[in-house]
Formats: structure tokens, sequence, C-alpha cells
């Protein structure tokens, strides 16, 4: 419990002295130069420099040694697979993308291990500790097989995390790509304050991370926010509706390109849609109205079962100024109390940070804190500019 402490002590306020751990953290300095000098002989933390300005003898301040060990970041999708090498400080070191493998199963597995060992290469920081995987669907937590994943072909049949830990040989965890995109968000600097967001994400599909008093949820069996399957838009006893939800059959990608076509008679991709909408295209706009129509309402339902402070739009589609406009100007004609409704800063990133998040969080906590009940140690992340820079 005491090195946790001082670990967290060093991690958020680093660079710092010995005398400012133990005012921190109400040890005494002979513990805390006990941990300090254990940390430093292995390489965990590093001296980098003397304070300046005091009065008397200058005192010795340390850091987390970012390079003692790295932690890689997965965003698995349908069509993308995007991996980030980061270290103890969350600073990207080097990133990766590919086409997923169409074939999905067993090769998905061989992509995502085989990018991460070559993303790994990319640097000579430390040893590779800890992978988080986000996927767009929901982890079974007794088989591994992931759930409500219909754009990758067969993950919902091989355990995920162990296959993958067996090929790199260090623990997987894997989540949920909103989750993790939620978390992100939460994460980097900007939303420090806001400890009950909501991340919507509108693209291919539409899903919702959750973060509660600063805290991801997850619900019993890990589906929390799949908003997608909210009851109305289309029938929800429908077949189609128990594959892909009610919601999502009116108001993502395919849903987008269906409604314009019924109207125009034309086939556009949704980007066209948009575009054609900003010209005056009748047809387009109605089709954007009818889309944030369903949002608006999805939306509503959050708010009222959660009280969140921020929704977060993400997503290609979510993110998209035009949509936000209508949506939040239906929302206020449905919903009593104003709630701000903002575009993700992270973009196609967001899952990444939050996946580093992760990954850190339980580095540090496996390293120091040792699974001590009780004990927590949250890492602060990089300057949100440099993160966006090293991943872009």
């Amino acid at each position: 419990m005491s090195q946790s402490a001082v670990v967290q002590a060093i991690a958020n306020y680093g660079p710092i002295s010995r005398a400012s751990v133990a005012k921190l953290t109400g040890l005494s300095k002979q513990t805390i130069s006990e941990i300090v000098g254990n940390l430093e002989a292995d390489g965990w933390v590093r001296t980098v420099g003397q304070t300046e300005g005091h009065v008397g003898r200058r005192a010795v301040v340390y850091e987390i040694a970012p390079d003692a060990a790295t932690v890689a970041s997965v965003d698995l999708g349908g069509t993308k697979v995007r991996t980030a090498l980061c270290d103890l400080t969350g600073r990207v070191l080097a990133e990766r993308e590919e086409p997923t493998n169409q074939t999905g199963g067993m090769n998905v597995v061989e992509q995502v291990s085989r990018m991460v060992r070559a993303t790994t290469s990319d640097s000579d920081f430390g040893d590779l500790k800890f992978v988080v995987v986000g996927v767009p669907g929901v982890p079974d937590v007794t088989t591994g097989a992931i759930r409500m994943a219909p754009n990758i072909y067969g993950i919902d049949q091989i355990d995920l995390a162990n296959e993958l830990n067996a090929r790199l040989g260090v623990e997987v965890l894997v989540e949920n790509d909103v989750n993790l995109a939620a978390l992100g968000e939460h994460w980097m600097d900007g939303r420090a304050d806001e400890d009950d967001l909501v991340f919507v994400s509108v693209g291919t599909g539409i899903g919702a991370g959750i973060v509660v008093d600063g805290n991801l949820m997850r619900g019993a069996s890990g589906a929390a926010g799949e908003v997608g399957f909210l009851p109305f838009g289309a029938d929800p006893f429908e077949a189609e509706s128990l594959q892909v939800g009610a919601l999502e059959r009116v108001s993502a990608t395919d849903a987008i390109i269906g409604q314009y076509q019924a109207l125009s008679g034309k086939t556009l991709s949704v980007p066209d849609i948009f575009d054609a909408a900003n010209k005056g295209d009748k047809e387009a706009e109605k089709t954007l109205d009818n889309v944030a129509l369903q949002i608006a309402r999805a939306s509503a339902a959050i708010i009222a079962v959660l009280d969140p402070s921020l929704i977060v739009m993400g997503g290609s589609i979510g993110a998209r100024e035009e949509l936000m406009q209508r949506i939040s100007r239906i929302l206020e004609q449905c919903f009593p109390r104003s709630v701000s409704i903002q575009p993700s800063k992270l973009g196609a990133h967001a899952a990444l940070a939050g996946g580093a998040s992760i990954a850190l969080s339980h580095l540090h906590m496996s390293l120091f804190a040792e699974g001590q009940k009780g004990a927590e140690i949250r890492v602060p992340p990089p300057a949100f500019e440099a993160f966006k820079a090293g991943v872009s």
C-alpha cells in the first residue's frame, strides 16, 4: 500500500522530491527513502535534477522512468486494425494500421499478434508488459468469445484474449471499443472534470460507452451501452432487430444509405449524402433529420436513466457537426433539461487512448500494488496534443 501511494504521487506530481512525496502520502521520510531507493534501483523511477528557487539545500527530484516498460493498445475494427505502443507516461512511441483480415477468426488473431510485435520492434524502449484490445462487440467473460460482433467473421468462436496471450507472451485484456473510447475521452486533457459522461458512437453501428464517477460501467454481462438495441426506430420484435438492434437499423451507415435511396432513388455514400444536404438536397436533408430524430430519442433515454453531465458524439457519422446540431435541436424539444453534446476530441484515436489508459493502470497496479485490496493507481494522461501527434 505504501509503495502504490508513492508511485501514485510520483506519477501525478513528478518531477517531485522525496520530502514532497512524504507530505502528499503521510508516510515517514525513512519509508519514502527506502521505497524510492528500491524503485530507482529497479529502474522504475529516475532522477531528473534538483529543486530550484528554495533557500538552503536543494533536493533531488524524481519521475517515473518512461522507458522502463511499454504497453500496447489495439483498436480492432471491422475494416481497420490500429496498434499503438506507449511508454509508461502514455506517450505514443510507434503505431501501425492495416485493413482487417476479412477471413476473420484465427487469421485476425495472427494479424493482431504480428502487428503488435512489429510495433514493438519499432521502438528500443522497455519490454512489452501489457496489451489491451478494443473490439466491436461484447467480450464473454466465461468463454472469451466476442459476442454481437457481426463485422468480424468467426470472432465469436474463439477465446481472443487467450489466443493473443499465447502468441505475445504477455497479459491481454479485451474490451468493447466504444467503452475504450469513452475512457479515452475521459482520460485525456479537457475531460478530467467530466466524471459522468456517455460516449455515443455512430458509424457502421451505434453503441455507447458509459463513465460514472470516473469509472466504466460494464453491466452484469458486459453489454452496458448496447444502445443499438433500444426498442424503437424499427420493430424490435423482428428477427433483424434481434441481430443488429432496432435503433441501429434506422440510424447507422446502411440505414442512412437506404433511407436516402428510398427518398431520392439514388445511391450515395454517407459522406456524399452529408455533402448533398449541405448543398440543399431536400432528400438528403430529410434523411439526416430522420436519423437525428432517432439518435435524439436515444440520447433522451440515456439522460433519463443515467443523468450524465456530457454526451460525447463520436464515430465517422456521430461526430459530424451537421448531425450534432440537429440532435441538439431535437433533444431540446423532447427533454426538459439541457445536456451538453460535444464532438469527440480524439476522433478515430479515442479507443487507442482508452486502451492505453487501462493498460497503464493495470501495469502499475500489478507492478507496484501487487493486488493489494483498496490500492489504486491512476495514471495521468500525456499532453493532449502530444498524444494526437503521436498517433497521427
